[in-house]
């Protein structure tokens, strides 16, 4: 298996912007993924100056910018009054990754829910669709997270908005850990609005709803819910990703592009990404 580049969440490592480029690339790294949504690189953060330095640090290192991580948290674009701010701020995050050369924002969108007559999916359809026009007049996607639901009810919501500029962010770890979906059949179910992935493993513990877990991430603590009791995220190859299988799919439907390593737990990530790069490396 080839035609795959690896990329590094720049963030996991905890580091510096600076420190961060260079590590990524000491690392074997062909390419980055930056948050852009606070601190410095939020693109209110930057004059045109710090975005010439940065985009010039990225290039000195030998990397390329593989997408911009525009998650803006809470509950995504599924409360209506919140939407403005929202699709305002992803479209400068777009704005920043095409100065950076990059044409992939990655976002979690809200948990798209089952039922396509109730008010939530329509609020999600408008503000997806006003996202998928910004993003094609500039010539990028935003890409959708996988996780909340099955890649099935995913594909038909993408389906549904019709704009071009949509796309999918596909993360196999979070399909398995939250979904219990299958990330093979995910693949070829979403094939044609993949541009960028996490690569990334876990472990579901005990099955729940996962609009449970992302209301979690999104109010920042629900009761005595324990997350660990409920998914583990692991080392690549050690979960329940069939990373052969899984690798193989995304070639035979046509994916070229990253392999981005996210990681978020664990109390040493530099030496946990290494191993990761280690990993991906000897699979194709």
């Amino acid at each position: 298996m080839g035609n795959f580049r690896i990329g590094i969440m720049a963030d996991s490592l905890k580091l510096p912007f600076y420190q961060s480029m260079e590590k990524c690339a000491a690392l074997g790294a062909d390419g980055v993924q930056l948050y852009a949504v606070s601190g410095e690189m939020s693109p209110e953060n930057m004059t045109r100056w710090e975005r010439k330095e940065k985009k010039r640090a990225i290039r000195d290192n030998g990397l390329i910018v593989s997408a911009l991580c525009g998650d803006f948290g809470g509950h995504g674009f599924t409360r209506q009054a919140e939407n403005e701010w929202r699709i305002e701020a992803s479209k400068r995050v777009m704005d920043l990754a095409l100065e950076l050369d990059c044409r992939v924002v990655t976002t979690h969108i809200g948990v798209v829910p089952e039922d396509e007559t109730c008010e939530t999916y329509h609020i999600l359809q408008d503000a997806c669709g006003k996202l998928a026009e910004y993003a094609k007049g500039a010539g990028g996607y935003f890409a959708v997270e996988t996780g909340p639901e099955p890649a099935t009810r995913l594909k038909r919501f993408l389906d549904s908005i019709g704009k071009g500029g949509i796309a999918v962010n596909f993360d196999p770890a979070n399909l398995v850990m939250v979904t219990g979906d299958d990330p093979v059949k995910g693949v070829e179910i979403l094939k044609d609005y993949i541009v960028h992935t996490h690569a990334k493993d876990g472990l579901m513990v005990k099955k729940t709803d996962p609009k449970i877990i992302y209301d979690f991430f999104a109010e920042g603590g629900i009761g005595d819910l324990r997350l660990g009791d409920y998914f583990l995220e692991t080392p690549l190859g050690e979960g329940s990703v069939d990373f052969p299988s899984y690798l193989k799919t995304l070639r035979d439907c046509g994916y070229q592009g990253f392999l981005t390593i996210e990681r978020e737990v664990g109390e040493k990530p530099e030496e946990d990404i290494a191993l990761a790069v280690k990993y991906l490396r000897a699979s194709f």
